[in-house]
């Protein structure tokens, strides 16, 4: 007969048989939002003096950690002092307009048949907790998630610090990060999930041109479901 830490390890589902879990990016993927960051981002331009920028523009140029994106349209790096006004002017703009934005396409059904499936999902995202947290619920969407958690601490940092914290206060629930699959936007999207071992999808609804988001190396779909079957495919 096993012995009691045999039968321990017997109870507990090897990795390759656990069921995916996504992590979900929120601006630019589940909130369709790129209407409030172009208003917002030439409305703080105009107030820094910098001429406005079109859509293809911003989708060719943004990256993560945001000064980058600043150096890329001034052609250089912004003092500290410079940032500090571009980012606060910025995020005045963008809240005053975020109220008004919608999820994205088939969003709210796709989170809902998720969990109705038995399967997991939470939400990550570089917007400030104190924000994001009321916003979310606004959305009727909260319940659907293990945790929502915001950006903790400056602006200008990339996702991968606050994945590995997001997946650490997931401890205890079954999620491991070599079954989870992020949902983003963006290029930094890609570069945490590998940070900690996990898989990414990037979707063209946001914040980068397809071009710009397949020089991650992960998948790239244009709508959400599409990203949901290829999550389950990834994972195996």
């Amino acid at each position: 007969m096993p012995d009691a830490a045999e039968a321990a390890d017997a109870a507990v589902p090897a990795a390759s048989s656990r069921p995916t879990h996504l992590v979900w990016d929120w601006n630019g993927t589940l909130l369709h939002d790129i209407d409030a960051v172009m208003a917002a981002t030439n409305a703080s331009f105009a107030e820094l003096g910098f001429p406005p920028i079109t859509l293809a523009t911003y989708r060719d140029t943004y990256v993560v950690p945001v000064p980058r994106f600043y150096e890329r349209l001034m052609g250089r790096t912004p003092t500290e002092a410079e940032w500090l006004v571009m980012d606060d002017a910025f995020h005045r703009h963008y809240w005053a307009a975020a109220e008004g934005a919608g999820l994205a396409e088939g969003a709210a059904e796709l989170l809902r048949d998720w969990v109705r499936a038995g399967l997991t999902q939470s939400l990550l995202s570089l917007a400030p907790h104190e924000k994001l947290v009321p916003l979310v619920r606004s959305h009727g969407i909260d319940r659907h998630f293990l945790r929502v958690d915001g950006r903790i601490g400056p602006s200008h940092t990339s996702k991968a610090v606050h994945l590995v914290r997001h997946l650490a206060a997931l401890d205890g629930t079954g999620v491991t990060a070599a079954r989870t699959v992020l949902i983003g936007d963006a290029v930094d999207d890609a570069l945490a999930a590998a940070h900690v071992g996990a898989r990414a999808v990037l979707y063209t609804g946001g914040s980068h041109s397809r071009s710009s988001l397949e020089s991650a190396g992960v998948p790239v779909v244009d709508t959400l479901a599409d990203a949901v079957r290829t999550a389950r495919e990834l994972a195996g």
